[in-house]
């Protein structure tokens, strides 16, 4: 007997197996595929109602942090803004050091102040300015500048039929809606606490454009009637805040 040859074969058969398998055992990247394909395959529709879910929890991130939805209530924003029309208020527009400018439309809670629910109106004046109505042709005037509002008043309207000379406290916003005879604003609420402004610190955002219908869909510009007005007088008579008159 050749006890050579015989271990010879026995060594060789007791040598382990090092050709490298893929075929069996999947790695931790396979495993963790498997693992994904088996959890979707559990989900009704698979990958549709995963694909589905995202887009829903995309769509309400947008909606709670960047983007809302507003529906016009009243007639208050005519002609730009009609009833039924949706807006798309911008929620960032006022973060990150930014701040309302004069002409913007704007969405703010009205509690304690203009009553429950959010209302939509066009700010006139901001912290330190002096707004007066009216001048010799009828306009309002803002830092002692007359401002042109044709171009977003409703046709026929007055700037005002409530006079009144106001300087608007720091913080705050004063704010009127385009439709005058039809818009209860911060004129109707003058001799109230807070002068009828609005804590800018209480803007949801600002309207940005028309989504629906699809006819009027477009963006909403500032209007140019207020890029003249200068900045607040820097005296007394304009710091102090209130309402005057």
């Amino acid at each position: 007997m050749d006890t050579e040859a015989q271990q010879t074969e026995r060594d060789r058969s007791s040598r382990p197996d090092t050709t490298e398998d893929t075929s069996g055992t999947p790695g931790p990247e396979g495993r963790s595929r498997s693992a994904l394909g088996r959890g979707v395959a559990w989900l009704p529709g698979g990958w549709v109602t995963l694909t589905l879910t995202l887009c829903l929890v995309f769509l309400l991130a947008l909606s709670t942090f960047v983007v809302r939805p507003f529906q016009i209530p009243s007639g208050s924003m005519e002609p730009g803004l009609r009833i039924g029309d949706r807006v798309l208020v911008n929620k960032l527009a006022y973060r990150f050091g930014a701040a309302p400018q004069r002409g913007d439309v704007v969405v703010f809670d009205g509690a304690g102040h203009f009553g429950d629910g959010d209302f939509i109106k066009r700010v006139v004046g901001v912290g330190g300015d002096r707004v007066v109505c009216c001048d010799e042709e009828g306009r309002i005037r803002v830092n002692g500048r007359s401002v042109d509002e044709s171009g977003f008043l409703f046709p026929g309207d007055d700037a005002s039929t409530v006079p009144f000379d106001v300087v608007v406290p720091e913080g705050r916003l004063f704010v009127l809606g385009d439709h005058r005879s039809a818009s209860s604003d911060s004129r109707d609420r003058l001799g109230s606490p807070g002068g009828g402004m609005i804590p800018a610190d209480d803007l949801i955002g600002r309207a940005d454009g028309i989504a629906w219908p699809f006819g009027r869909a477009g963006r909403l510009h500032r209007p140019d009637a207020y890029t003249r007005v200068p900045a607040p007088a820097a005296d007394p008579a304009h710091t102090g805040g209130g309402a005057h008159g």
